[in-house]
């Protein structure tokens, strides 16, 4: 049954549309399984479980059948969310008989729940007239099969609510990744790359004729480049490869693929969207091909579609006008794809791939742009055009929003420019709290944008420069001049604040284009410090940096990222020192910079009072450490619920670093995001950080948090919260203090869940 099973969702993949992947699936399950009947029932928004589909049933009772999850054995299925396996189905205390249905004449019933992110999205059922029981084979593949059309369901599903074609726009909500603060609403710009034939957006057009003379146009520019291809290769290639090209002309003829297109283009879709669909369309007829000659035309198609494509593309893009509220979509955003875009008109990004580390991410971050990444299941190519509501504290996306959603995210914008002006007074003001607590507030930086908007927010100092940026912004390793000249300008930034630059740290999530580090588990592999060590004439290139760098200055500390021992930490120190007297012999007058570690590892942790002894500082990167303690991809749509840094199990590993670095003497900072959250900071603050850094976009709502309240205040809270049971009653209790400090409007504003 496994090839039936793969060929099932080969064919519901390539299904045009939910009704579609649903046929597909009841007539090749039931012929599969042999049965009478497959059927499948599907929530609807009244949380009730509708018939969509059934080859067996009466087909009169699609769309018309619906139980609650209290209703019959399909209703039992879905509150149990497991399998039921009935010899006889009349006998079950369940049982309820739908006439419209003509199911009376089936005794045996096998329905399974199909989950997708913990929610039941659904029921699959098989039926059969005689009385005997599925047997394990049989329960074990409908299980299977399940497991597998769950997000192929979910996404279909999610594809017809932004249908545009004969249905209102409806709202809908995705989750992704929470890539930058705030909160954007605006038109939808979907960007891809060019000649991509997957990620073209869905748009209609409005004169079917002129579209299809532009149609024609196109495929004229192509049909002549093909010829001349095939002119220039004439003496090169044999009759029956020159035939290839005669092949590649006859498929874009009326006849063939043009003909297609155009029946599209007469339905009112647009001429791009319409050869990607027929293309995409053909590729996977050819590749689901048993004979291997014909699955290997997929590539022609492809290449063909491809040609065409880009021709399309051009005329198109000529003639593109970018909304004054644009929200740039995409399968995977770039930097490029942002410079394409007036920053006076850019509202928010979405991109369905990437995470919150990614380059994208942290240029937002920077630009102070809301921006949701890994929203794997939004059909981005589906939302050209639509309104949007970008919510990048919760990582959601709603689509076609209702005037209730709108009005609530409306009050939310208007909330955050009410308290960004409030905010600007506190520049100047140190960050104390009432009880002359002094907390100083870093910033962590990436790029030079990063500067100017630091320096305005009031920064103190870096607690966190990424100085992997320099390195993703090139084809090729910076050399050590080149990477002096960077960290100069940020330390003369600053100056004479201190700059607490992290060595290179690629890996896991962040992979440089001409160094790829390929791993079946990145984060636990071959990434930070463990990189540099193993390659230590990068590390001592951009050490040797850095010090130069800091002549006359010397405001530099050194961050060693990604140590889990004391002897990563002794192996690098002695690096930089060697670093040190080699600028020494050659006349440079500097002087050796404190050298810290990165507390991100529960290894780390446990022997925080260990590396403080040998450290000048530390500093705790709340973001991996979170992830490690939890065993969660924070960069993993699927598990985000699961990660939450207000997880006991992370508040305690914080506490007993600090407790330990101070042990020794040593100064204790935290540069993660949690730094940046205005209720985390007062927990971090009472439990004895000494320094805190974050995003310049949080800088002032942190420092008006705690402006706003005492240390001891503080203090009792955190023994308040350090005894709770789980994340959810922290962020309560948290909640409840500042509401009763009278901070509430400090906090991240919340969505509309």
């Amino acid at each position: 049954m496994l090839n039936s099973l793969r060929s099932i969702v080969q064919e519901v993949n390539a299904a045009r549309d939910l009704k579609s992947a649903l046929d597909i699936i009841v007539t090749r399950v039931k012929s599969t399984m042999g049965t009478q009947v497959c059927s499948v029932y599907l929530r609807d928004e009244s949380e009730h479980f509708l018939l969509m589909a059934t080859d067996g049933l009466n087909l009169d009772a699609v769309g018309q059948v619906r139980l609650s999850p209290d209703e019959g054995l399909v209703g039992y299925v879905a509150v149990r969310e497991e399998p039921i396996n009935l010899e006889k189905a009349t006998d079950h205390p369940k049982y309820q008989y739908f006439a419209e249905t003509g199911e009376e004449r089936f005794s045996s019933f096998l329905g399974v729940p199909i989950i997708h992110h913990r929610q039941v999205l659904g029921v699959l059922v098989v039926q059969q007239g005689e009385r005997r029981r599925f047997d394990e084979g049989e329960e074990a593949f409908l299980v299977t099969m399940s497991a597998q059309l769950a997000g192929v369901i979910a996404h279909a599903e999610a594809t017809g609510a932004l249908e545009r074609m004969g249905a209102a726009a409806t709202e809908a909500r995705f989750k992704g990744v929470a890539g930058a603060p705030g909160v954007a609403i605006g038109k939808a710009v979907v960007m891809t790359p060019a000649a991509d034939l997957r990620g073209v957006p869905f748009q209609t057009c409005e004169d079917i004729d002129e579209e299809i003379s532009f149609f024609h146009r196109c495929l004229q520019l192509a049909r002549d480049d093909i010829k001349a291809l095939g002119l220039q290769l004439t003496d090169r290639l044999n009759q029956q490869e020159q035939a290839l090209f005669d092949a590649y002309l006859a498929m874009l003829d009326d006849a063939s693929l043009g003909g297609e297109v155009v029946e599209r283009i007469k339905e009112g879709v647009a001429a791009t969207y319409a050869w990607s669909e027929v293309i995409l369309t053909h590729e996977r007829n050819f590749a689901s091909m048993t004979d291997s000659y014909l699955r290997e035309r997929a590539a022609d198609v492809r290449d063909l579609g491809r040609r065409v494509l880009s021709y399309l593309q051009e005329q198109v893009q000529q003639c593109r006008v970018i909304p004054d509220d644009a929200i740039l979509v995409g399968e995977e955003l770039t930097a490029s794809m942002l410079g394409e875009v007036p920053k006076e008109r850019l509202a928010g990004l979405v991109s369905v791939q990437g995470s919150s580390n990614s380059h994208v991410a942290i240029l937002a971050r920077a630009m102070g742009i809301p921006t949701v990444m890994g929203a794997v299941d939004l059909p981005f190519t589906q939302v050209d055009g639509r309104e949007l509501i970008v919510d990048g504290y919760r990582g959601s996306i709603y689509t076609d929003p209702g005037a209730t959603l709108r009005k609530h995210y409306e009050e939310i914008c208007a909330e955050e420019r009410e308290l960004i002006k409030g905010l600007e007074a506190l520049k100047k003001l140190p960050c104390e709290t009432l009880d002359h607590h002094r907390v100083p507030l870093w910033v962590n930086t990436g790029l030079m944008a990063d500067v100017v908007r630091s320096l305005e927010r009031g920064a103190e100092g870096v607690g966190l420069y990424r100085t992997e940026i320099p390195f993703l912004l090139r084809d090729r390793f910076p050399s050590e001049e080149e990477q002096r000249i960077i960290y100069r300008e940020q330390l003369e930034a600053f100056a004479p604040h201190t700059v607490t630059m992290r060595t290179l740290d690629v890996g896991g999530d962040k992979s440089l284009p001409y160094f790829p580090i390929d791993e079946d588990n990145p984060f636990l592999g071959w990434r930070g410090i463990r990189v540099t060590l193993d390659h230590p004439e990068i590390f001592l290139a951009q050490v040797r940096a850095m010090l130069k760098a800091s002549e006359g200055l010397n405001n530099l500390r050194i961050m060693l990222p990604m140590i889990s021992s004391v002897t990563e930490l002794d192996a690098a120190k002695t690096l930089v020192y060697r670093a040190y007297h080699e600028l020494l012999e050659e006349g440079h007058r500097i002087e050796i910079p404190p050298i810290g570690v990165m507390v991100e590892v529960p290894s780390a942790v446990y022997q925080a009072r260990e590396l403080a002894a040998r450290a000048d500082f530390l500093s705790v990167g709340s973001n991996d450490l979170t992830q490690y303690l939890l065993a969660v991809d924070r960069n993993n749509a699927r598990v985000a619920d699961l990660y939450h840094a207000f997880h006991p199990a992370v508040l305690r590993a914080l506490q007993s670093v600090v407790n330990d670095g101070h042990s020794q003497g040593t100064s204790v900072g935290i540069c993660g995001e949690m730094a940046g959250d205005p209720g985390a900071a007062i927990l971090l603050m009472a439990m004895g950080f000494d320094v805190l850094s974050m995003n310049a976009t949080n800088l002032p709502k942190v420092k008006s948090v705690i402006r706003g309240i005492t240390l001891e205040q503080a203090e009792n809270l955190l023994d308040e919260v350090m005894l709770l049971p789980d994340a959810e009653s922290v962020t309560r209790t948290l909640e409840k203090a500042l509401q009763d400090a009278g901070v509430t409007g400090l906090l991240r504003p919340g969505g509309a869940d």
